[in-house]
């Protein structure tokens, strides 16, 4: 199986805030409208407590889907060689650990569609 979009658009990667804005032309411009952006950058912060001290929001979101045995890669979007040399030392790393695979799960959320999605 091939994890699509395990930063989910960015709000993972741990740079978003409540100023955070795209360019009308950019599809996440609708995707993380003020009401949705609000939303998510609220479960960013419930997320970063569980994260182990050692760990960043983007290394803990890779590892937690890569740990998932029935995953064998996953699509990140990268936009500089930087990000290419974390996720790859990211993918060394290894699965997280159960305790830490269980403290994420209670985080899942299933998003409803929204009338722009469609």
């Amino acid at each position: 199986m091939i994890a699509r979009v395990p930063l989910d658009e960015g709000s993972l990667g741990g740079k978003m805030t409540a100023k955070t804005k795209f360019p009308e032309s950019d599809w996440r411009s609708k995707y993380f409208s003020p009401d949705n952006l609000k939303k998510t950058l609220a479960r960013v912060e419930k997320l970063k407590p569980v994260i182990p001290k050692n760990m960043n929001l983007p290394e803990a979101a890779l590892r937690f889907i890569l740990s998932n045995p029935t995953v064998s890669t996953t699509i990140a979007g990268m936009r500089k060689p930087e990000h290419v040399r974390q996720n790859i030392a990211v993918s060394d790393a290894g699965p997280l650990n159960a305790d830490v695979l269980q403290a994420l799960r209670k985080h899942r959320w299933d998003r409803t569609p929204q009338p722009w999605s469609d």
